[in-house]
C-alpha cells in the first residue's frame, strides 16, 4: 500500500473521529476533577466530617429502605468519606403485580447520622445542576444515549486505537526515491561534501513547531508535533476507551490473546432469570462479605484498608463486595473485589488490581491512568491538559482537510 493511501486513511478516519474526540476531550478533562467539581457544585449531598464513627453498613442499607419502603437497595457505596450512595430499583406492589414509581434511582445518605441528603436520577440533567458532573461522565462514556452511544464510542476508540499506529508511520521520513545513474554522477561531488542526514535528522523536524511560519505551517506542525509528543499517551487512552466500552467482547478477546485476564463476565454465567429475593439477606451477606474478604486477604497476603461497596448482582446471582487493599494502585477507591453466592455464601470468584492475573494488572493501571487515579496531583492536571491537547488534535486535523479540500477545488477550476 502507497503512503498515499495511509495518508487518505488517517484523513478521513480523524474526520470520521473528530466529533466524538472533541466531546470525550472536553468531558474528560473535566471528569479529571470530578470529585472537586461534585463538591463544589451539590455541596448538599455531602456531610461535614465531625470526626465521628460512621453507621455500619447494614445500618445505612436498613436506613435506605426505611426512608423508601417501596424500594431497594442493589449497592451501597462505601468510600466516600462525606457521603453514601445507595443505588435502589423498585420493590413489586404485591396487590397489583406491577413496579412501584419511584422517580430516583441513587439515594444518598449522611454516613454518620444516616440523614438523607438528596435523591436523584443519576445523569438525567433535566434535575439540574444536582446531576451536572453525572451527566457530564454518561457524555464521557457513551454520549448520554444509554447503550447505542456506548458501541458509537467504543467502535471510535477501537479506530482511534489503531489510527495512532496509521499517525505515528505517516509522521517517518518518506522513503528516499531511487536516484538515476545521471543523476547520481551529477551529485557525486555534493554528496563528498555533504554527508547523507541520518534518520533522525530527517525525522527531527517531525518533532518541532515552526512557530515563525505560516498560520497553516503552523496548524500542520502543531498536528504532527503534537501527536508524536503525546504518542504514548493517545495510545493508552484510546485502548483504554476500548476496555470501557468493548470490555466484554474486543477488549477480553484481545487481552486474553496475549495475557492471563478474568472477569465476573468470563468466569461467573449469567442465570437464566435474574435472581429476584436472594436467600441471603443483606446484615448476613455482610458478615459474610467481610468473613470471605479476611479470608483472602490472609491466603493472598495483603492487607484491606477500607470497605468501598458492596452490590448484588442479579444477572449472575451474586454479591460483590469491594475493598481498597494493598494490591490497589489507585489513589483513590479501590477494586479488590470478591464474589459469593446470594443463596449460598459460597465464594465464587476473587479478582484482585495487581499481583494475580497479569491481564488484570495490566487493565488495573490502564483504568487508573484513564480516570487520573493514579500519581496524584501532578497527573490529574496532565490528564486535563491531555483532554484539551486532543480537542486541539482533532480541530487542527479538520482544518488541514478543509485547506486540502480548498485546493483542491481551486486546482479543478485552473
Amino acid at each position: 500500500m502507497t503512503r498515499h493511501f495511509w495518508v487518505l486513511l488517517h484523513r478521513y478516519t480523524g474526520l470520521a473521529m473528530a466529533g466524538f474526540l472533541i466531546i470525550v476531550g472536553l468531558t474528560g478533562s473535566l471528569l479529571a476533577f470530578n470529585s472537586e467539581l461534585e463538591h463544589a457544585i451539590t455541596p448538599q449531598l455531602y456531610a461535614v466530617d465531625a470526626g465521628g464513627a460512621r453507621l455500619a453498613a447494614a445500618a445505612l442499607i436498613a436506613r435506605a429502605e426505611a426512608l423508601v419502603p417501596t424500594a431497594e437497595v442493589n449497592y451501597l457505596s462505601l468510600g466516600d468519606a462525606e457521603s453514601v450512595l445507595a443505588s435502589m430499583s423498585p420493590r413489586i406492589d404485591a396487590a397489583t403485580g406491577k413496579a412501584y414509581e419511584l422517580g430516583f434511582d441513587q439515594l444518598i445518605l449522611n454516613p454518620y447520622t444516616g440523614q438523607e441528603l438528596g435523591r436523584r436520577t443519576w445523569g438525567a440533567i433535566s434535575e439540574g445542576m444536582i446531576n451536572l458532573m453525572p451527566f457530564v461522565y454518561k457524555l464521557h462514556f457513551n454520549l448520554a444515549l444509554g447503550e447505542a452511544g456506548m458501541w458509537a464510542l467504543g467502535i471510535t476508540a477501537l479506530v482511534w486505537t489503531l489510527d495512532c499506529f496509521v499517525g505515528f508511520y505517516l509522521t517517518l521520513p518518506a522513503r528516499r526515491k531511487k536516484q538515476t545513474v545521471g543523476v547520481a554522477l551529477r551529485t557525486e561531488s555534493l554528496m563528498v561534501r555533504n554527508a547523507t542526514p541520518t534518520f533522525w535528522q530527517r525525522w527531527q523536524p517531525a518533532w518541532l513547531i515552526k512557530w515563525r511560519g505560516s498560520k497553516h505551517r503552523i496548524n500542520f506542525d502543531l498536528h504532527r508535533a503534537g501527536g508524536l509528543w503525546l504518542w504514548i499517551m493517545l495510545l493508552i487512552f484510546a485502548w483504554s476507551s476500548v476496555s470501557m466500552n468493548l470490555w466484554d467482547t474486543v477488549y477480553t478477546k484481545t487481552t486474553q490473546l496475549v495475557f492471563d485476564f478474568h472477569a465476573p463476565w468470563t468466569d461467573l454465567k449469567k442465570l437464566d432469570k435474574p435472581l429476584e429475593q436472594p436467600a441471603i439477606g443483606w446484615p448476613q451477606a455482610l458478615n459474610i462479605a467481610e468473613a470471605l474478604m479476611a479470608k483472602t486477604a490472609a491466603e493472598q497476603g495483603f492487607s484491606i484498608e477500607q470497605p468501598i461497596a458492596i452490590w448484588l448482582n442479579r444477572e449472575q446471582g451474586v454479591y460483590v463486595y469491594n475493598v481498597r487493599s494493598s494490591r490497589d494502585i489507585q489513589d483513590k477507591q479501590g477494586n479488590t473485589r470478591i464474589f459469593f453466592d446470594a443463596n449460598t455464601g459460597e465464594q465464587r470468584l476473587q479478582l484482585l488490581p495487581s499481583g494475580q492475573y497479569n491481564g488484570n494488572t495490566i487493565t488495573s493501571w490502564l483504568i487508573a491512568l484513564h480516570m487520573a487515579n493514579v500519581f496524584g496531583m501532578p497527573y490529574r492536571i496532565f490528564v486535563c491538559v491531555l483532554g484539551l491537547a486532543i480537542i486541539m488534535l482533532s480541530v487542527t486535523g479538520v482544518i488541514i482537510w478543509l485547506r486540502k479540500r480548498r485546493a483542491a477545488r481551486l486546482s479543478t477550476r485552473i
